[in-house]
Parts: structure tokens; C-alpha cells; sequence
């Protein structure tokens, strides 16, 4: 039965990443906002509920393992699993100003979070405690205001209309339909593979920073890759760029509060590739676009670094 299930949640979560994209970008083009803000804000924020709901119900059962694990797996799929790929069969676009803000600020963020979990700043065991969440969640409001202004200060260099905007009304409901679609079917996806995972034996951080992360960065594939089907390619990289920021900032920053989170299940390893993904993103894109060649090597990448999860799971 579970089988069943995942293969109609699958489905279910496609149908709802298009309509999460084709209303997201009806209200950009009606808005007047660009393409990767919309992506980075509206889609990024949208597609990164499923990984809020798993880490915050991992940190209300204080499982932290769950809670870090999920952002930290879905953080290295979304660039080497999600960005790879799409990149190989549709080149993406990359603005000089996404090179100077978004980029660096998704860097900063993340060897941010690897600073505070191992309390570089007091030497206590590694954790992410309430005030680290509180630092976490001011940077969100930093990120969302700051590309807010600049988007409506300068004159934004939209990418060319590929279709008409639909009504607002018809865009917005479109909107929120695609994400409560992607909310349930993510949410059956992610439940019934742990169950699966769960009866072959496999430990909660295996399955946290695998299943889990994979599972909830579904919304995120294929938001990408619908967007990128559609030519808004710089909406693909905005949401991919957006989700990483926001399972930091936002995730990470609320899921403390509830409890203060020591993940031991979490390895160093981890941290290093997801740090490492990061900074893969400035170098694979200096030229103003990220080829397929780039998008090959960030691919093999996540194939090697799931192979030593497999690796060291079997051993």
C-alpha cells in the first residue's frame, strides 16, 4: 500500500510544483516583480514548508537529528541533486546582481549555521541553541526586506514574456492551490518512504538527511524543473538559492525556539558538503550562467557524496 501511495503523492506533487510556478509567475509579470525574487520569495518560501513541518515536529519530539538532518540533506540536494541536473538540460541564467547579494548571502548563511551548531562563538557542544535561532530568524527579515527594496528600486531586468498574465485573482488561487497540493502530497511521500525505510532497519539520521531531505525537496525539483521547462530559468535558480536561505534562516531559526537542538547523529562530513555545495555556486556561475558541464559536476557530486552515506550505512 505504501508503494501505491507514494507513486499517486508523486504525481500529485508535480501537478502542484506547475501550478505553484505558472501562478507565481503570472503575479511576477503582474506585480511588475522579477522572476528570481518571486522565485527566491513566493516559490522558495513555498516549496521549503514540507522541510518546516518535518524539523519543527522533529524538534516538538526532540529529535534533532530529524530537525538539522532534514535542512542539512535538503540543502545539499537542492544545489548538487536539483541545480546539477536541471542545469544539464536547460543552462541557467545567472544576473550580476543575484552574483553580488543572493549567492554570497546564501554562502555567509550556511558557514554561519556550521559556526553556530559547533558554537565556534563559546566552545560548548556542538548545538543550535534559542539565541542562534533568533540571530538565524533576524537574517531572514534582513534577506526578504533587502530584496524586496532592491527589486522595486531599480528597473528590473525581467526576463522576456513568454505568455500572458492571468488575472490576479486567478494567479493567486492558482498559487495557493499548487502549494497546499504540494503540502499533501509531500507530506504522504515523506511518511510512507520512512515507513519503507523504517522497516529495513535504517536509523533516524540516515533517513533524515536522505529520505527525509530528499523527499521534502521534491516540491523543489520539480518547481525547478517546471520552471525551467517554461524558460524562467532565473525563477529555477531563485528558487533553489530562496529554499536554501529559508531552511537556515527561517527553519533553523524557528525550530530552536521550541527546544534548543544538539544533533549527534550529524556528522562533520555532512556539514562540509553541504558548506562545500554553497560554494561551489559562485564558481560554477562567474561566466553568467551555469552550463551543463557545471551542472554534470555538481550531479556527480551528490552521486558520491550518497554513495558514502550507503557506504557507511551498509559498513
Amino acid at each position: 500500500m505504501e508503494y501505491i501511495i507514494i507513486s499517486v503523492s508523486f504525481f500529485g506533487i508535480m501537478l502542484g510544483a506547475d501550478w505553484l510556478v505558472s501562478g507565481s509567475v503570472s503575479i511576477a509579470k503582474r506585480l511588475k516583480i522579477s522572476e528570481f525574487v518571486i522565485g527566491a520569495a513566493i516559490v522558495g518560501i513555498g516549496t521549503s514548508m514540507p522541510e518546516f513541518v518535518v524539523s519543527v515536529i522533529g524538534a516538538a519530539n526532540g529529535n534533532a537529528d530529524i530537525a538539522i538532518g532534514n535542512v542539512v540533506g535538503s540543502n545539499i540536494f537542492n544545489v548538487l541533486g536539483i541545480l546539477g541536473p536541471t542545469a544539464m538540460f536547460f543552462p541557467i541564467v545567472v544576473d550580476r546582481a543575484n552574483m553580488k547579494f543572493e549567492i554570497p548571502f546564501c554562502i555567509f548563511v550556511t558557514l554561519l549555521l556550521i559556526s553556530l551548531i559547533f558554537n565556534f562563538f563559546n566552545g560548548d557542544m556542538p548545538m543550535l541553541g534559542r539565541a542562534d535561532g533568533i540571530i538565524l530568524l533576524c537574517l531572514f527579515m534582513v534577506f526578504m526586506s533587502y530584496s524586496f527594496y532592491r527589486d522595486r528600486k531599480k528597473a528590473p531586468e525581467h526576463e522576456p514574456v513568454h505568455e500572458e498574465a492571468a488575472p490576479l485573482w486567478i494567479s493567486s488561487a492558482k498559487t495557493v492551490a499548487g502549494l497546499a497540493i504540494l503540502a499533501v502530497s509531500c507530506d504522504l511521500f515523506v511518511s510512507n518512504a520512512i515507513k519503507i525505510a523504517k522497516s529495513f532497519g535504517v536509523n533516524d539520521a540516515f533517513i533524515s538527511i536522505t529520505l527525509i531531505a530528499c523527499g521534502t525537496s521534491l516540491p523543489e525539483l520539480a518547481a525547478s524543473v517546471t520552471a525551467a521547462l517554461r524558460k524562467n530559468t532565473r525563477l529555477a535558480l531563485g528558487n533553489i538559492v530562496g529554499s536554501n536561505i529559508f531552511n537556515i534562516t527561517l527553519i533553523l531559526g524557528l525550530t530552536p525556539l521550541i527546544t534548543p537542538l544538539q544533533a549527534s547523529g550529524i556528522t562533520a562530513t555532512d556539514y562540509l558538503v553541504m558548506a562545500s555545495a554553497a560554494l561551489m555556486l559562485p564558481l560554477i556561475s562567474f561566466r553568467g550562467k551555469i552550463g551543463r558541464a557545471a551542472g554534470l559536476v555538481l550531479f556527480l557530486g551528490f552521486i558520491a557524496y550518497n554513495a558514502h552515506l550507503l557506504y557507511n550505512q551498509i559498513a
